[in-house]
């Protein structure tokens, strides 16, 4: 009989993982509905947005995106930027960081690109993978050299640590251990981070397909995110 229950409880389990990796089972959304402070990012992709009608959603914050490597703009940032500052969202601007660019270049482009901060969430710098790069990651050596680069000059200009935003894949080689003292925004859209990483992260991306009311662009889902602390300890995430 024991036997029998434990062929049972593999199997379930077998099951169950399956279920959760495919995304049938979305066990991130009950996690994620027990934090106080629920986000969005956006970039071009989901075009014009009303920001009102975002915020009425029980969407508090939202980070956008603005800049990717040394040159590249996001076509909606600007329109994106100014419509949202007119709404009570706390909102911020990421950066897609390039393995291909020098760190001074980006961050000038950032910081040219975004301006001013006052209020607004700290930078973020999203770093992952793109193109050939999983099949061919940049060595170790060179990217960590070039990241902190960045966020020395982002942090020297805002007077604020940025958060880096990753995947666990670029995390385990780049980031673990290295950069402690940044705050970490975890994408995983699978299970919440807090059953093997409690405690070494800020934000938490919990699913790339969720759907709002007021956006109108070529992709029909929308980023979802969570805070991990309250609204008071968030304030300490805004550049003064």
């Amino acid at each position: 009989m024991r036997k029998k229950a434990l062929v049972c409880v593999i199997a379930f389990g077998v099951f169950a993982a399956g279920m959760i990796l495919t995304k049938k089972w979305q066990i991130n959304l009950w996690f994620a509905s027990t934090y106080e402070l629920q986000g969005i990012d956006v970039s071009h992709y989901q075009g014009t947005i009303d920001w009102k009608q975002i915020q009425e959603q029980d969407i508090a914050f939202a980070l956008i995106k603005a800049t990717e490597g040394s040159s590249y703009v996001d076509a909606c940032f600007y329109d994106n930027w100014e419509a949202a500052s007119q709404t009570e969202l706390y909102i911020g601007a990421y950066h897609f960081f390039s393995f291909d660019s020098d760190a001074r270049t980006q961050a000038a482009l950032f910081i040219n690109t975004v301006g001013d901060l006052q209020g607004k969430i700290t930078p973020v710098i999203d770093i992952e993978y793109y193109g050939n790069k999983r099949n061919e990651p940049p060595a170790k050596e060179d990217v960590t050299e070039q990241l902190a680069e960045m966020l020395s000059l982002l942090e020297e200009h805002y007077h604020v640590k940025p958060v880096i935003y990753t995947t666990y894949s670029v995390y385990y080689k780049y980031i673990k251990g290295g950069f402690k003292e940044y705050p970490l925004w975890i994408r995983n859209v699978y299970f919440p981070p807090d059953w093997h990483m409690k405690g070494d992260w800020s934000f938490w991306q919990y699913t790339d397909t969720a759907v709002l009311q007021g956006y109108m662009g070529e992709e029909k889902y929308i980023d979802r995110n969570v805070y991990v602390g309250t609204a008071e300890e968030f304030q300490k995430l805004l550049v003064k």
